[in-house]
């Protein structure tokens, strides 16, 4: 017989990539404080995005889910927030502009404090010390005394959220994703690109478009749609004891929300059927999305669906495969077809990104454009051939301008990778990649 879920039953199931915490009454402390801070989200936001997410499992919208690799205690300023949302309302533009597609906007933001990794330790100089698991777990300093895992820092990753929801929402109700600014949203580095001179056409064609439909008697001035933008907000639910404090059960609908993020997702490496992670997701109703690696078998994919989506709920599951550009041709279609056949109508994403790493001569950890490209390519042709949608794309990016993938249209040489490598984990895309990738996207989706 079926357990009753509780937000903190996880506990009785097997767990991984879990730090080793210095002191379990601090940890126990910290998570208490946790259970009375007020919610990041709430359960009308979350049902919002669910309903989006429907549309997008029905081949009716496409997912735009980007955000930094692991977000930084050390950079959560309104400019870097503001930079971040800039080259995603940017990328939005020309998917929905060029593709006629309307697109869903998540960030990995406001939460993507936590990372997993493949490995317990690293050698620095010699020294062997704990892996980096990102801020909410210990600082990025490759010394054992900042690596070593302090409860606390899960109370500065909430206050951090919190302030980056309040500045997301400002931004996003004040006029900065106001469509009729769409100009505005071209930084001088990204302008003077051949990216960014191919989007100032698309900004002006959409402002004409703007001022002959007001010329024609059209009021706008109520359409919402173009003077505020949603961005959801998404981070990888690792850290069980940070997500279960901050679940609570809805008064009207009796059901459990994670008020941490609008979505969560799950691991590759957190993902099994009866484990910890998948049992804790299983009993919110945020959506949720899982990782999907090249490893993984149909049956296991149908284990996990069937935990996750046992009702077959459009826009409950978001399933994201990472397989690398060389092997998605080969691994995915026995996935989706088998997602098919068992009726869960999940979306499909692709994150093209982690199965694409690999470590320059210099030895910087990078990814090339070219199989970044390569790997979402394949992800289309294998749903074209199948006749399932290709439902979204899942990116690491961040505003700035960083060197930390090589290639793209001004093409970033391995040469320049020292100039701007600013990640604490993995390399992002910089801004004139991430619009060169939303255009290549958009052909994608329109052939």
């Amino acid at each position: 017989m079926e357990l009753q879920w509780d937000p903190w039953d996880w506990q009785d199931y097997e767990i991984a990539q879990q730090p080793s915490w210095r002191s379990q009454d601090e940890l126990e402390a910290v998570r208490r404080e946790l259970r009375l801070r007020a919610p990041l989200v709430f359960p009308r936001e979350i049902d919002a995005l669910r309903r989006s997410l429907a549309r997008a499992a029905q081949g009716q919208a496409f997912v735009l889910q980007a955000g930094d690799c692991a977000e930084s205690f050390h950079d959560h300023s309104a400019a870097a927030i503001r930079a971040k949302l800039r080259v995603i309302l940017q990328m939005a533009v020309v998917l929905t502009y060029s593709s006629g597609v309307s697109v869903v906007k998540i960030g990995r933001i406001a939460g993507q404090y936590a990372k997993p990794r493949s490995s317990d330790t690293e050698v620095h100089h010699g020294l062997e010390i704990p892996v980096f698991r990102g801020h909410i777990v210990h600082d990025d300093d490759p010394t054992l005394e900042a690596r070593q895992p302090d409860p606390q820092r899960m109370l500065t990753a909430y206050d951090l959220s919190r302030a980056t929801v309040a500045t997301i929402k400002a931004l996003t109700e004040g006029g900065f994703s106001d469509l009729s600014r769409a100009h505005s949203w071209n930084q001088d580095f990204v302008a003077s690109s051949p990216e960014g001179e191919r989007y100032e056409a698309i900004a002006a064609e959409i402002e004409r478009a703007l001022r002959f439909m007001a010329a024609c008697g059209i009021d706008l001035s109520h359409e919402e749609v173009l003077h505020q933008i949603t961005l959801w907000t998404s981070h990888e639910a690792l850290l069980l004891g940070y997500e279960a404090a901050l679940t609570r059960r809805d008064p009207s609908s009796q059901r459990f929300y994670d008020l941490s993020a609008h979505q969560v997702w799950i691991g590759d490496r957190t993902r099994e059927p009866k484990g910890a992670h998948v049992r804790f997701v299983s009993g919110i109703a945020n959506p949720v999305g899982v990782k999907v690696g090249p490893t993984m078998t149909s049956d296991e994919l149908l284990a996990v669906c069937g935990e996750l989506d046992p009702d077959r709920t459009p826009g409950r599951l978001m399933l994201v495969a990472r397989m690398g550009h060389d092997t998605v041709r080969s691994a995915l279609p026995d996935l989706v077809r088998a997602v098919q056949s068992a009726g869960h109508p999940v979306v499909w994403l692709c994150d093209p990104m982690h199965g694409n790493t690999f470590v320059s001569e210099a030895g910087y950890k990078t990814r090339d454009f070219e199989d970044i490209m390569d790997e979402i390519t394949g992800f289309f042709e294998v749903h074209r051939r199948l006749g399932t949608w290709p439902g979204g794309i899942h990116i690491e990016l961040t505003g700035e301008d960083v060197t930390e993938c090589l290639g793209g249209g001004e093409g970033v040489l391995e040469t320049e990778l020292s100039r701007a490598y600013d990640t604490i984990c993995d390399p992002r895309l910089n801004a004139r990649q991430s619009l060169d990738l939303a255009y290549r996207v958009a052909e994608l989706l329109i052939r």
